[in-house]
Formats: C-alpha cells, sequence, structure tokens
C-alpha cells in the first residue's frame, strides 16, 4: 500500500479540526455543492403544500439560502394554479413548517443572491399577516443596501413590493425613481420600465414625466402585441400622472383589442376605469367589452365579482343587461361590504338609476358602515345620493354630523337642523375657497379639476374656480387646453376670457396639439354658445387639424363634433361626408338610444294644456321631428288662433310616433290649411342655460333655430319663470300658457 503523502495528511488533519470547532460552516462548504440539486427536483415535484412542508420538516437542517427561497417560491406557485375559492394562505401563512421556513430565511437572508432575496420578499409579504412583519423588514433593508447593482428587471420587482406595502412616498422609493433617470438612456426593457413608471409615478417631475412618455414611445414596438399588462401599465401611469396622451393611449388600445378574448373581469374593469378617468373614447374597446362582460352575468355569483362587473358593465350596458344587473344586485345586496356598497352607488350615479328599492338596499349597507368611511368618501356618498334624488332624514343627520366631526374635530353642533345644513355649507365653502386661493400652479390645479364634477359645483366656488383659472390664464397651453376646455364644457359656466384664450392657443399652439384633442377644444364654445373674436380662423383652424384623422375618429365623438360645429353654425365638408357616409352611419346604428316618456311635471302640464286648447286631441305630446329634436308638447292654430284637432289617432301620453307627424290624419305631413301655424312648447330646465348668466346654451339655441325651419313657432319657457312666485297657482300658470299661445308672445324667456 502507498503511503500518504503528509501534506495530504495535514489538509485532512486541519480540515477534521474545522469541522469539529465549526460544523455549520463545514456543512455549507462540503455538502451544499452536492445536495443542492436533488433536494430542488425533489420540492419540484411537489403537488400539494403538505408535500412541501413534509419535506421542509425533513430537510430544516440542511437547507440552504437557495434551496429556501426555492421552498418559498413553490408555495407560491401552488396558491396560484388554485381557483380564488380553494387558495388557503391564511393556512400556509399559519402553518408550523411555514414558520419554520420563515425563521430559516431570517437566518439565511444576507447569504442570498439578489434575486432570491427579492423572491423571498415579494412571497412573504403575499402570505404576511402581521402589518410589520420582521423578515419583511430584513429583507427590504438588505435590498436597499444591495439596490444599485440591481438590474432594471428586478429593481422594477422590488418597486412592486414596495408599492404593495404602500411605500410611493418613501425615500427607498425615491432613490429607486433616481435610478431609473440615471440610466433611463440606456433602458431597452420596457416590460420591467413600465411597472417602474408606475411605481414612482407619485414622485417625478413633469419633465421626468414627459421623458418616461417619451422613451415608452420609441420603445413600443419592441414589445409584442400580445402584451397586454405592459399596455395596462403604461395606461395606468397616463392615469396616475394625469396625462392624456392620445399617441400612447391609442397604442395601448390597439393592444387591447387584438387580445380582447384573453382580457378577464379585473382587467377590462381597470382599462375601462382608466379610459373613463382620463376621458379616452374608444367605440370598439365598449362594443366588445360590453359583449364579453354581457357574457359574464350568469357566471359571476359571488358579491365581489359581482359588483367589480356591475361597476364595469352598468354604465355601457344597454336596457335588458342594465335590468339584468339590478335584480341581481338586489338579491346580494344584503352581503355587500361597505367598499362594496360605495362602488355600487358610484356605478348607479354614472348609470343615472335611480331604482328606489336598490337605493334603499344600497344606503342601508351604507348607513352600516358610515363611520368607517373617510371624508372624501363620505362627501362622495353625499353627492351621488343628492344626484339620484335620495331622501331619508336620519341617514343624512348622521352624515352631516360625521362632516361636520370631520371639519370641527369636535361634537359642538347646532341645535337647530337647518342651522346645521347651513354651517356644514359655510365651513365646506370656506374650506374649499381656501384651496383655491392658496393654488399656486396651474399644473396643480389641474389635478383638483379632474376629480371634480363642474355641474355640481356650489355657485360660490364655482365663481372663485373661474377666478383662479384666470389667474392662471397665461399658462393654458397645448399641454393642457384640452383639460381646460373639458372642464369649462362641465360647468355650464360662461367666461369670455378663458375661451378666448383657449380659441387662441388652439390657433397659434394647433401643430404641438394632437387631433383627438380637437373636439374637447370646440365643444365649450358649442355647449355655452360663444363665437370668439377669431370664430372663423380657429374653428377652421381646428378641422383642419382633424380632416385626415376623420376616417379613424370615434363614431361618438365624430357625431359630437358635428353637433357642436352645427350648434356654431358651422358645416365643413369633409365632416359632413364623413358622417353621412353608410358605413359610418352602420357602425353608429347599434348606439342609438331610446327616448323615454314623460316625468310628472309633464303630465301636470299636459292636463293644462289640454285645458287651455279645449281637449287632450289638441295637444301632442313628445314629438319626434324630421331633425329628430323631441318636442315636448305639439299644437296647432288656424287662421283665426283657434285650436285644431289631431283626430282620433293622437298618441298616448310619452310614446312616439314611428314616423314624425305619421299621427297627424288630418294634417298630412308638413302640410297645414292657409293661414295656420304649427307651435312648439319647450320647457327648458337649468341645464338649458348658462349658470352665471341667462344666456341660452348653443344645444337650446340650435333645437329653436332647426324648429323654426320646419315652421315652428317656437315657445320655449324657462323653469325658473314656471316656478316663480308669480306662476304660483294653477290659474296663474293657466293664463300664462293662453298668453303664450294665443298672444304675439314669441318666447317666453
Amino acid at each position: 500500500m502507498k503511503k500518504t503523502p503528509v501534506f495530504l495528511e495535514s489538509l485532512v488533519t486541519n480540515m477534521l479540526r474545522l469541522r469539529a470547532i465549526c460544523p455549520f460552516s463545514w456543512r455549507v462548504f462540503q455538502f451544499r455543492p452536492i445536495s443542492c440539486e436533488p433536494l430542488i427536483i425533489q420540492m419540484n415535484k411537489c403537488t400539494d403544500e403538505e408535500q412541501m412542508f413534509g419535506f421542509i420538516e425533513r430537510n430544516k437542517a440542511i437547507l440552504s439560502e437557495k434551496q429556501v427561497g426555492c421552498a418559498f417560491d413553490m408555495l407560491w406557485k401552488l396558491q396560484k394554479q388554485k381557483t380564488s375559492l380553494l387558495k388557503n394562505a391564511e393556512y400556509v401563512r399559519d402553518h408550523p413548517q411555514f414558520l419554520t421556513l420563515h425563521n430559516l430565511a431570517t437566518n439565511k437572508f444576507k447569504l442570498m443572491n439578489d434575486d432570491t432575496l427579492v423572491n423571498v420578499l415579494y412571497v412573504t409579504q403575499q402570505f404576511a399577516g402581521e402589518a410589520h412583519d420582521p423578515l419583511v423588514e430584513a429583507l427590504v433593508t438588505e435590498a436597499w443596501r444591495r439596490l444599485e447593482r440591481f438590474d432594471i428587471k428586478l429593481l422594477s420587482e422590488f418597486s412592486s413590493c414596495l408599492a404593495d406595502q404602500h411605500l410611493y412616498f418613501s425615500p427607498l422609493m425615491g432613490k429607486i425613481a433616481d435610478i431609473v433617470h440615471r440610466n433611463l438612456e440606456t433602458t431597452q426593457d420596457l416590460s420591467s420600465l413600465s411597472v417602474l413608471m408606475v411605481n414612482i409615478s407619485s414622485l417625478i417631475s413633469r419633465h421626468f414625466q414627459q421623458q418616461l412618455v417619451n422613451k415608452t414611445e420609441l420603445l413600443f414596438d419592441t414589445i409584442d402585441s400580445s402584451e397586454v399588462n405592459v399596455a395596462k401599465s403604461i395606461a395606468k401611469f397616463l392615469r396616475n400622472v394625469r396625462y392624456r396622451y392620445q399617441p400612447l393611449l391609442e397604442r395601448c388600445n390597439n393592444v387591447f383589442l387584438s387580445n380582447v378574448d384573453h382580457l378577464d373581469l379585473d382587467s377590462i374593469s381597470k382599462i375601462l376605469s382608466v379610459y373613463k378617468f382620463l376621458q379616452f373614447n374608444s367605440f370598439e374597446f365598449i362594443i366588445m367589452a360590453k359583449k364579453k362582460l354581457t357574457e359574464m352575468i350568469p357566471l359571476c355569483n359571488h358579491p365581489a365579482s359581482f359588483v367589480k362587473l356591475f361597476v364595469a358593465l352598468g354604465p355601457i350596458a344597454g336596457p335588458e343587461e342594465k335590468k339584468q344587473l339590478k335584480s341581481t344586485m338586489l338579491l346580494m345586496s344584503e352581503d355587500l361590504t361597505g367598499e362594496q356598497a360605495l362602488a355600487v352607488l358610484g356605478a348607479m350615479g354614472d348609470m343615472e338609476s335611480r331604482n328606489s328599492c336598490l337605493i334603499k338596499r344600497v344606503t342601508s349597507v351604507l348607513h352600516k358602515h358610515l363611520d368607517g368611511y373617510k371624508p372624501l368618501e363620505l362627501l362622495k356618498i353625499t353627492q351621488e345620493l343628492t344626484f339620484l334624488h335620495f331622501q331619508r332624514k336620519e341617514f343624512f343627520a348622521k352624515l352631516r354630523e360625521l362632516l361636520l366631526r370631520w371639519i370641527q374635530h369636535d361634537h359642538m353642533y347646532l341645535d337647530n337642523m337647518t342651522a346645521k345644513q347651513l354651517k356644514l355649507l359655510q365651513k365646506l365653502d370656506h374650506y374649499g375657497r381656501q384651496r383655491l386661493q392658496h393654488s399656486n400652479s396651474l399644473d396643480l390645479l389641474r389635478k383638483e379639476l379632474k376629480s371634480l364634477k363642474g355641474n355640481t359645483f356650489p355657485e360660490s366656488l364655482l365663481e372663485e374656480m373661474i377666478a383662479t383659472l384666470q389667474h392662471f390664464m397665461d399658462d393654458i397651453n397645448y399641454i393642457n387646453v384640452g383639460e381646460i376646455a373639458s372642464f369649462i364644457s362641465s360647468t355650464d359656466y360662461l367666461s369670455t376670457l378663458l375661451l378666448d384664450r383657449i380659441a387662441s392657443v388652439a390657433v397659434q399652439q394647433i401643430e404641438k396639439i394632437h387631433p383627438f384633442t380637437i373636439p374637447a377644444i370646440i365643444r365649450p364654445f358649442s355647449v355655452l354658445n360663444y363665437d370668439p373674436p377669431q370664430r372663423d380662423e380657429f374653428l377652421g383652424t381646428c378641422v383642419q387639424h382633424l380632416n385626415s384623422y376623420l376616417g379613424i375618429l370615434d363614431p361618438f365623438i365624430l357625431v359630437f363634433l358635428g353637433f357642436s360645429l352645427a350648434t356654431l353654425e358651422y358645416f365643413p365638408e369633409d365632416l359632413l361626408k364623413a358622417i353621412f357616409n353608410i358605413k359610418f352611419l352602420a357602425r353608429l346604428d347599434s348606439q342609438l338610444e331610446s327616448i323615454g316618456g314623460m316625468d310628472g311635471t309633464q303630465q301636470q302640464i299636459f292636463k293644462m294644456l289640454a285645458e287651455v286648447l279645449g281637449g287632450i286631441n289638441c295637444v301632442k305630446a313628445s314629438v319626434l321631428t324630421p331633425y329628430y329634436h323631441k318636442v315636448d308638447f305639439e299644437c296647432i292654430l288656424d287662421k283665426r288662433k283657434k285650436p285644431l284637432p289631431y283626430g282620433s289617432h293622437n298618441i298616448a301620453l310619452g310614446q312616439l310616433p314611428e314616423m314624425p307627424w305619421e299621427s297627424n290624419i288630418e294634417i298630412v305631413g308638413s302640410r297645414l290649411p292657409p293661414g295656420a301655424e304649427r307651435i312648439a312648447l319647450e320647457f327648458l330646465d337649468s341645464k338649458a342655460l348658462c349658470r352665471n348668466i341667462p344666456h341660452m346654451k348653443g344645444k337650446s339655441a340650435m333645437k329653436k333655430r332647426h324648429l323654426e325651419i320646419l315652421g315652428y313657432r317656437v315657445i320655449q319657457i324657462s323653469q325658473f319663470e314656471w316656478n316663480s312666485m308669480a306662476l304660483s297657482t294653477k290659474d296663474a300658470r293657466m293664463d300664462y300658457l293662453r298668453e303664450c299661445i294665443f298672444g304675439e308672445v314669441k318666447s317666453c324667456l
């Protein structure tokens, strides 16, 4: 036998001594390379959590940091393979062997490589039960220490872990934003960049925001058309920074349209939410989303999923689908959480649904959870219930109490209920004014406008808002002009200074304005019935800029653009050809909405007119004209000012004839006996006039012009006049109607 060399004997002796002194180090050194692969293969063969926990129990003494990371990964993969009803995160989290794995990770995290470290952090957060898990804190601290060496993929994954902890404004997220900024020029991975953009969006400057948008445009063609998640992240980023950037939104929309069959309820819901917030319209996506969501109605039998479906589908559903949604929601309403009830209420507001049974059920749930809502949620509840005409004294009493507590931070209330309401309104008004007066930039003010509905603004605050916008008028430019114009359209407030500035910006900066922003810019001039000094140049420039895009414009938008220009008596030839086109009309046909019947007030007026004119056969209600305007009431007087009857085929209350004037048996078509005149009586509500001055808005003015072209004598009666003290009795109203119809009065505004 050969003798072992002396140096080898010495080496073995030293290693044995080392093993005796430090058995842990010896185990790591000697056996990890041999056992690593087989153990990981064993883990990959596990088909459920019990097998995994058995594996951890048998091998806990020899698991390396890599194997610990693999064990976390396997447990999460097993969870993801299950349906939502079968997921058992709590069972996994509370299992003794998960605690064993948790402790192993606590002891070994510093030895983990970067990928394993971040992955263990992610999985631990998914199972975490404690608000402040010591392991999560340790992993975040270690990742922060290594941050500069993370590649962009790992950086995006780590930023998502921070986002899950709502650390959007943390110094650590700020550090990530700085790294992204420094490396933006060399970044080529749009998938990772889009996630980072969402997570750092709360911390970036306007300049950095634009850099990210530009980089995204450059890299967009590098992603596959099936990359729905990337498109979703980009759309979410634009929503977070409140930037309706049409080119990127259109490209994202094309990705969604290409993959609509693979979109689930959650994805469609989020996409529609982004589109609504950014006021981005996609006719094709809404049609496809509506079809897919409608198919899901019988499949959603759990409150959480059905609420999501109700919120997404409700505002775009047809009458039958809305009926299904409401009836199903009625059955589920008692099982709603406070958050779900709030979401349903918001959707009902969007649907303009005043279903009294459903409102009562939803408010019953809201009432139980009122103490748990945040102040802004309480304000939203107040706004939506006011819009839905809900009246319940005890509910509003508690709502008022909570709002006062929020504002005053104490329980000192006035005894008189009316005084309480007044004091609350005064305080809300006061704080609203303060917020507006302290605005120091148009950019910050724009963020406020995004979450506000101009038509629900109190008069005093609206005055202050317009004054603030006028103060920053010189800052209106091609970037924000569309948003400012959209807000003004919704206020019904005529500010010639702001409208003149919008027109000026459009003319001077037209090349920088995205063509699809043009309809929003034109709209306030139409709504408020106002011609700027450079009217023809303004409208001509806008229409010319949009002409080459008419063929791809959303049908809704194209029709509304034509309507807006018609109210301004501007009729561009290319636009008319695009609208009065068989293919276009076929696309639009499915979107036509039915016209409803009369409400109680209209029926009361109908009866009064019947008395004034000598019978119900002398007045028609809800008449549809060749221009497809609906006239509230119509009558015909002969040359001696005597009412002419329509005959026995007069339509019922609230019913429309199949063709215009079809029911006129004695008066065929638009032909009248010599000297006779057709009279249209229109009752104008508050929406027909500007809020700050008695100036008729564009829609009502155009309707009057069209009816006069058709040969009507148009009598327009304002609700302010009709509901005034002078007309507080039935006799006074009857006399007023006689004067309008038989006298020489052309308009009763």
